[in-house]
């Protein structure tokens, strides 16, 4: 059955479509919000100010209908983030599903989908991080150029 996309990024909170590893692959990441879990009648969001406006920055989330709000962390990690990919290695495409749950592989926050035909790990890095590695200056040095 495939996974529902959003309409709208009001809908999201968090969404992402990249390519990977030099154009052989792509995936498109996207996180529903939930409905508050105290009166389940409106949907969670971050704060607004007297304008109206979203908090972006704020370190909870908040229900528009009863005023419920729940650390930022919390809520995040109870939610399930959507991916559709064409996996790198073997070209295959497909859907997956894993808790919003960022890991730090190699030292950066990342969420890792497994291809479904080959297993290969599709990472999905905070903020288009790159993996630590050495700096062209550093390469440079090392073989006493």
């Amino acid at each position: 059955m495939p996974l529902k996309q959003p309409e709208s990024m009001d809908e999201c909170v968090y969404f992402t479509q990249r390519s990977l590893e030099g154009g052989k692959g792509s995936v498109k990441v996207w996180v529903f919000k939930q409905a508050c879990p105290k009166c389940k009648k409106s949907i969670m969001g971050k704060p607004r100010d007297k304008k109206g406006k979203a908090l972006i920055r704020a370190k909870e989330y908040a229900c528009p209908g009863c005023g419920y709000s729940i650390d930022k962390k919390s809520y995040e990690e109870s939610l399930t983030a959507n991916s559709q990919y064409k996996c790198p290695s073997c070209g295959s495409s497909g859907e997956a599903q894993i808790p919003f749950k960022r890991k730090n592989i190699e030292g950066i926050p990342t969420l890792r989908f497994q291809c479904g035909k080959c297993s290969a790990g599709i990472d999905v890095t905070k903020k288009l991080k790159e993996k630590k590695g050495k700096a062209i200056g550093e390469e440079a040095a090392d073989e006493g150029i």
